[in-house]
């Protein structure tokens, strides 16, 4: 595998050879000195342009960067499926490759840059031939920080997430394995994940990151925290998901009073004891079901 120095001298020397090439930044988790460094990081690299079309009109210039396994182009792939791309303005190409390193290229052009390059804290220029880049701040994860709720936004967490609850349930009941999956591990997953990501915020008086789709859960909650939410996980046996479904519960329900302490909100729990009770009313139905 390629080392990041030898990454890095490959980006910037192919930049510095090619005259349409006028700067390059870095965005991602390698400019994010809260990230541990490992070998799966992606490079997220922009090159500014002078234009794209000659890029575009010849795809294969991209294998100077190394044999690949697999690439895609996800802004040719919205224009194939109908939808309006504007590529004077910016083209992405993603490649891994053989050695296993990730490089996430974006085109893009000046008058792009100009409006984008100030709005992702986790920004690190270069390359600046021209001397056209902007002056920014140190690379820090603040945009990416948890925000503090408001009430209505935590109302309305806690209402989704028993309110939904009984989409899964009857998802269950009706042995329709893909609808109750679904409802469980997208809807209400979102609105665990979206407490739990506050009571860590304010934890941390709201200056961390849990990591995209709370890939730091592991790290940032207590033990029993992190052994009930693994228990959130489940396969497609019925009685397991049904105890996913009780332990999502049990977790949300800790976790929210303590985000209602924190942040002087008020834990509805009339629903929680009334979704309770649906609930194991309808787990009690099925289970007769399956004796009879």
């Amino acid at each position: 595998m390629r080392s990041e120095q030898e990454m890095f001298e490959l980006i910037l020397g192919v930049a510095d050879r090619d005259e349409r090439i006028r700067a390059v930044y870095m965005n991602g988790s390698r400019t994010n000195p809260n990230v541990p460094k490992d070998m799966y990081q992606d490079y997220d690299i922009v090159y500014m342009v002078t234009e794209t079309a000659s890029f575009i009109q010849q795809p294969e210039w991209v294998e100077v960067f190394g044999e690949q396994l697999i690439r895609q182009e996800p802004d040719l792939l919205d224009h194939n499926r109908g939808i309006e791309m504007d590529f004077n303005r910016s083209y992405m190409c993603m490649m891994l490759f053989t050695d296993g390193n990730r490089l996430d290229l974006r085109l893009l052009s000046i008058e792009a840059l100009l409006e984008e390059y100030k709005k992702d804290s986790l920004t690190i220029p270069l390359l600046d031939k021209d001397n056209i880049l902007p002056q920014i701040p140190p690379s820090t994860d603040r945009d990416y920080h948890v925000k503090r709720p408001t009430e209505p936004e935590y109302v309305s967490c806690c209402n989704d997430f028993w309110w939904c609850m009984q989409n899964v349930a009857k998802g269950i009941a009706r042995d329709e394995l893909p609808y109750a999956k679904t409802m469980f591990d997208q809807i209400i997953r979102e609105r665990l994940d979206e407490m739990l990501a506050w009571w860590v915020g304010g934890k941390h008086d709201y200056q961390i990151s849990v990591g995209k789709m709370g890939k730091y859960f592991k790290n940032l909650l207590p033990a029993p925290y992190w052994d009930l939410y693994k228990q959130t996980y489940a396969d497609a046996d019925d009685e397991h998901t049904w105890g996913a479904v009780f332990t999502a519960c049990e977790l949300l329900r800790q976790v929210a009073q303590e985000v209602a302490s924190q942040c002087h909100f008020t834990y509805v729990e009339q629903d929680d004891w009334n979704m309770m009770l649906y609930l194991n009313r309808v787990y009690d139905a099925t289970r007769q079901v399956k004796e009879a």
